[in-house]
């Protein structure tokens, strides 16, 4: 059976209504919260806040007969986030933000109110695997503090139940480095290591923090809290298989000394390290680390923490022409795409075996659609997926301008049943590095390089309209102009940071047949003379 008849088949079924996805083959994992030791399916989840998205740019219409989304998805029996409204990010930063050309960068997005979870900035490091793992980064700030939450897809946790400070990054934990002198090349008074362990409970006893010195890193009296949570079987048991971890630091800006917080468009060096062990008498596996090069001592080779998204400022000249760039036949290899993790033809499978030595290591760049999705139960991660999509940008003549650029996507369904999916805040990010669509996963996909932005996206409901699909655009002409400039392809990644159930958001991909030209991915450039 050709590639292209299980494409035209799969497209059918779904325009018919009857795809069905599931977990009826996921075993929902116990559930256990900070102040349990295992003896209650008490959950602990991160406190949820959330921005209501505004009213979809794409005109409602009458729903038809067969609506193109998933059926219901059953979910175990454990406590939903709450959630509550918070204020929206503040408006992104000066134009003209500098791009990054050296060092990996997260743009952590300010918010006049609560921390809204869904809207944080995200990115990611790590190598999922029976004995490795795999960590996504949320990262967002107010005037009070600083605050980033880890979630770690890990298959053993263990901690110490009698911790000392000399041996907490031994077992399950967390190393967060911050310097807030951007240009540091040696442990000094602005450098801060804070170290926290996976615990039962948020118990002082399992972190830690110093503080650099000419003589190395200090203990230090810096008032910061953590948050640990888990989903699994049972903390400290080889007894089964768990899902992973997550925990959750928020530092006051003025335990570091600050008034409030700093300057929009500042930097400050960030990194982090992920501790692991797998059993009680076994040794710390390997360190992993963002960034890659990173080493613990030398703030020169942490990555960097921007306070603010990053603006782009519009040239004041005349539109001299737009550029249109989008796959223009099926069998093209231009405008290669390809999403990773749960695609839609593996959503939230359960075999244990499956998720931790096949799932991250799967190729689906021949598919002819693509999820998108996260959400803040660490135990789903089966679920999550991000896409990648590079454009070239050689059909733009050279010696222009960017004036505005603009990606779209067509959306045809999403996870879960009508009333249960949420919107979703859909992220963009760049990538430096090239991949290959025929062979890129979960595991060797590019790290992202820095977040620029994102937008929120509905379910699909009485938006649709039939083929091509719903149309969702994203600004990303900060994105073009710099590629541009570099002489570079555009390099995406779409993500989420989203905290609901049913958070999936189903797309047509550059590898639909071609009676959906129009539905695949395009980036849409103007431009003008200098």
């Amino acid at each position: 059976m050709s590639k292209q008849y299980n494409r035209n088949l799969w497209m059918l079924l779904i325009t018919a209504g009857v795809v069905i996805f599931g977990y009826s083959q996921v075993i929902p994992p116990r559930v256990f919260g900070q102040d349990d030791a295992g003896n209650s399916t008490t959950t602990y989840l991160p406190v949820i806040v959330r921005q209501e998205p505004p009213t979809a740019t794409p005109t409602s219409t009458p729903r038809p007969t067969a609506t193109p989304t998933a059926t219901a998805t059953p979910r175990p029996g454990t406590a939903t986030p709450t959630a509550t409204v918070a204020a929206s990010p503040t408006p992104t930063s000066p134009p003209a933000t500098p791009p990054t050309r050296t060092l990996r960068r997260v743009n952590a997005p300010s918010f006049a109110g609560d921390i809204a979870f869904e809207q944080m900035g995200i990115f990611w490091f790590g190598s999922l695997s029976e004995a490795s793992n795999h960590a996504d980064v949320r990262v967002g700030y107010n005037q009070g503090g600083l605050e980033i939450y880890v979630a770690i897809f890990d298959r053993r946790l263990w901690y110490d139940t009698s911790p000392t400070t000399a041996t907490l990054t031994d077992w399950d934990a967390l190393t967060l480095l911050l310097d807030t002198n951007p240009d540091a090349s040696a442990l000094t008074g602005s450098s801060y290591r804070f170290v926290a362990q996976l615990s039962g409970d948020a118990s002082a006893d399992h972190r830690a923090v110093y503080q650099g010195a000419a003589q190395g890193w200090q203990p230090a009296g810096i008032a910061f809290t953590t948050k640990p949570g888990w989903r699994g079987d049972a903390l400290n048991s080889d007894a089964d298989t768990d899902r992973g971890w997550a925990m959750t630091f928020t530092i006051p800006f003025s335990a570091l000394g600050l008034n409030g917080a700093p300057a929009t468009g500042s930097e400050w060096r960030l990194g982090l390290q992920l501790h692991d062990r797998d059993g009680a008498n076994a040794a710390p596996n390997p360190i992993q680390t963002w960034p890659e090069a990173l080493q613990r001592d030398q703030p020169a080779t942490w990555g960097m923490l921007r306070f603010g998204l990053p603006g782009y400022q519009r040239p004041t000249v005349a539109a001299a022409g737009q550029t249109q760039i989008r796959r223009p036949t099926q069998n093209d290899p231009s405008v290669p795409d390809a999403d990773v993790g749960s695609a839609i033809q593996n959503q939230c499978p359960g075999d244990d075996y499956h998720i931790w030595n096949e799932w991250a290591n799967r190729n689906y760049g021949d598919a002819g659609d693509f999820n998108i999705q996260n959400q803040s139960d660490v135990g789903d991660w089966p679920c999550f997926a991000r896409y990648y999509v590079t454009f070239p940008l050689t059909a733009i003549p050279s010696g222009k301008v960017i004036i505005s650029a603009t990606l779209t996507l067509h959306q045809f369904g999403n996870a879960g049943g009508a009333g249960e999916a949420q919107p979703s805040w859909i992220q963009v990010l760049t990538a430096a590095e090239d991949w290959q669509e025929r062979t890129i996963t979960w595991n060797n996909a590019p790290r992202a390089w820095e977040n620029i932005g994102g937008r929120w996206v509905d379910p699909v409901g009485n938006n649709w309209n039939g083929w091509p699909g719903i149309p969702w655009t994203w600004d990303v002409s900060y994105a073009v102009a710099n590629a541009y400039a570099s002489g570079s392809p555009l390099r995406l990644i779409l993500y989420e940071a989203d905290s609901a159930y049913h958070s999936g958001k189903f797309f047509v991909s550059s590898d639909t047949g071609d009676w959906n030209i129009q539905g695949r991915p395009t980036l849409t450039v103007v431009w003008g003379n200098p």
